[in-house]
């Protein structure tokens, strides 16, 4: 069975073709600028065919995927012979609101319904919809899932999930905490759960994904018992360029003092604050790093800041769940970033943890970072949300 999975942004579409009979990797690419001029890279992963990269036109998302298809079925760059080859395919929609815990079928209803939470997430639910349009119109009735976000965060309790702000804005307007990079989460505590030859039913984990945009999620016998982004992905960790948790009143404040609208805003607390914010310097963490290494002090303040805050909801995660079994770092940061590692796990002496430096040297692969006697383990496990898509997909639509 091969299996198409698509993010679709609202100017781009990353894909993936993956053959579920061993769980292959056949091809990948991403489409950018769509709607302005064009480009595609396709990279076939068999077969030794050569890399397509090139402008094409995309006026639409619905080009992009002819697109896709073309390049997926081509003689010189494909990987299957025709569209006929590809069974089914697994779309990735960021949120699902209450209203979907697991993955489903999509149909008339459940597009729908992924309409209906447009205002929870503006700017990637419309992308997520046209993404899907468009496969339905060029790829005829080939089943198609739906793998949310925020699905797997569907097993906190209220009382982590509600805000204390009056209740009726929870029961008429769903504000409430929704938590954001599920399928990652997902994937890696069920493979920490694999790696350490238990039942993820009998484990206590602390999965920190940790990237341009970082959350952290309490992972307690296979549920989600508390994560640290909220109603929206700005909350929680400083990232980026996102502030993380804030003082609402700060907000008033600076509104009032410079005459900000709520627009002008947001937009500083999503795309200029973070550890851009604070360093000055850029919201790629390679870049920090290498500025501090240079005597930067704000960029030294600002890598400061988001381990102590990794540090503190952690350890606020450990008290959640009584104890911890497991501590996972993922992501571009949590994969890569070996100092970044090895600054937060000094925070974790009070859990007996004792890091192993040559393990926590290494990079690309699912290791244990932690001494063999190290009482709570720590891995380094690269996430995989697509091959969480393919699967759902691949199990639902048999």
């Amino acid at each position: 069975m091969k299996i198409l999975v698509i993010n679709a942004g609202s100017s781009s579409l990353k894909y993936q073709l993956i053959d579920m009979e061993n769980e292959q990797l056949m091809a990948k690419g991403l489409c950018e600028r769509i709607g302005i001029d064009g480009h595609l890279k396709h990279t076939p992963l068999v077969d030794g065919k050569p890399v397509f990269n090139e402008d094409v036109p995309m006026p639409t998302h619905s080009e992009a995927i002819a697109a896709v298809i073309d390049k997926l079925t081509s003689a010189e760059y494909g990987v299957v012979s025709s569209m006929k080859e590809i069974d089914a395919v697994g779309h990735r929609v960021v949120h699902g609101g209450e209203k979907f815990a697991s993955s489903v079928l999509i149909n008339d209803e459940v597009l729908a319904a992924i309409e209906e939470c447009i205002p929870f997430a503006p700017l990637h639910n419309p992308a997520n919809i046209t993404g899907i349009n468009a496969c339905r119109a060029v790829m005829g009735d080939v089943p198609m899932v739906a793998v949310f976000d925020t699905a797997f965060h569907q097993t906190m309790p209220s009382k982590a999930y509600m805000y204390a702000i009056p209740f009726d804005y929870y029961k008429n307007d769903g504000i409430r905490r929704y938590g954001f990079h599920g399928t990652s989460h997902r994937y890696v505590s069920a493979r920490c759960a694999e790696l350490m030859g238990k039942p993820i039913e009998e484990l206590k984990i602390i999965s920190c994904h940790m990237g341009n945009g970082s959350s952290l999620a309490a992972v307690c016998k296979g549920k989600v018992l508390d994560t640290s982004m909220g109603f929206t992905p700005l909350v929680g960790l400083p990232m980026g360029t996102r502030c993380g948790d804030l003082d609402a009143g700060i907000i008033q404040f600076l509104m009032s003092k410079y005459g900000y609208s709520i627009d002008e805003m947001l937009n500083i607390l999503n795309k200029k604050s973070g550890v851009l914010g604070v360093s000055g310097v850029s919201s790629d963490f390679r870049d920090l790093d290498a500025a501090a290494a240079e005597g930067n002090e704000r960029a030294q303040l600002a890598l400061d800041m988001f381990n102590y805050w990794v540090a503190k909801v952690a350890g606020s995660y450990a008290a959640a769940m009584n104890g911890v079994d497991a501590i996972i770092f993922t992501a571009g940061v949590g994969e890569n970033g070996a100092d970044t590692r090895a600054a937060i796990c000094e925070y974790f002496g009070y859990l007996g943890v004792k890091l192993n430096a040559e393990a926590n040297a290494k990079r690309g692969q699912d290791i244990m970072i932690s001494t063999e006697d190290s009482p709570v383990k720590v891995f380094v496990i690269p996430t995989n949300e697509e091959l969480v898509i393919a699967r759902d997909t691949r199990d639902i639509v048999c």
